[in-house]
């Protein structure tokens, strides 16, 4: 089963965790969030699965230039943030059968996630 993988190819950990799923024979479709901008439905069903925190792009400039008010969104505040601005979400985030199933880059989880 293909996994979807999205990110923007500048991302350095987008670029390892590529080369990981070559690697290791796993069949991924890139998609460069910053051409197609998930949808607020697409971004609801990773939040539901993955919770919003773990998504947010905690070392982006996108993420710095929101100011302190960002710490007490809510859900739905943040699943519109990610719907107007894909540099506030993590990457790369990894889909499968229309699942989020990792955000971030490490090799134990996504053996475990991908193969398990």
């Amino acid at each position: 089963m293909t996994v979807q993988v999205y990110g923007i190819p500048t991302c350095t950990t987008c670029k390892k965790a590529l080369q990981w799923l070559k690697i290791n024979s796993i069949e991924y479709e890139f998609i460069n969030t910053k051409e197609y901008r998930p949808t607020q439905a697409m971004i609801q069903a990773w939040v539901d699965g993955l919770g919003f925190k773990p998504l947010r792009n905690t070392s982006g400039q996108s993420y710095r230039a929101l100011g302190a008010e960002k710490d007490g969104w809510t859900e739905a505040q943040w699943v519109q943030a990610f719907a107007q601005d894909a540099m506030l979400l993590k990457r790369p985030l990894f889909v499968q059968a229309g699942e989020a199933v990792a955000v971030g880059f490490k090799a134990e989880v996504l053996q475990q996630v991908l193969n398990g």
